[in-house]
């Protein structure tokens, strides 16, 4: 099993910047897809950014696209978020996801049903 836990959520103002983490610990490994979704208030979960396991490709939501930047440290088995200029639209719960091993280092997955662990999510809060 691999357990994954978000960090670095909060409340901030239009135009701000957070930076969330997820930390995967158990049976790790660093042929894993990572990827963020996220969940607002009465809306259905969905995609936010993916890194392939070598990190050496990502693709982002258009809605995300030039403000937020995944990126990962395998070595730590940890998994950022970099999000810029953030939006009264970006509030949500953010939940970080693992897939299984994957064989290609370049692959990368935008649909949850490829991911088999999530984190509880962290509430990130954009107040205008």
């Amino acid at each position: 099993q691999v357990q994954l836990v978000e960090s670095g959520g909060g409340l901030v103002q239009v135009g701000g910047s957070l930076r969330l983490s997820c930390a995967a610990s158990g049976r790790t490994s660093s042929r894993y897809v990572m990827g963020w979704f996220r969940q607002a208030p009465g809306k259905e979960r969905e995609f936010v950014a993916t890194i392939s396991w070598s990190g050496g490709s990502t693709y982002y939501a258009d809605s995300v696209k030039g403000r937020f930047t995944i990126s990962r440290d395998n070595a730590k088995n940890t998994v950022y978020l970099q999000m810029n200029s953030l939006k009264p639209e970006d509030t949500a719960v953010y939940y970080c996801a693992a897939s299984k091993d994957t064989y290609y280092s370049d692959t990368y997955y935008y649909n949850s049903r490829d991911y088999n662990y999530w984190g509880q999510g962290t509430q990130v809060t954009v107040s205008s």
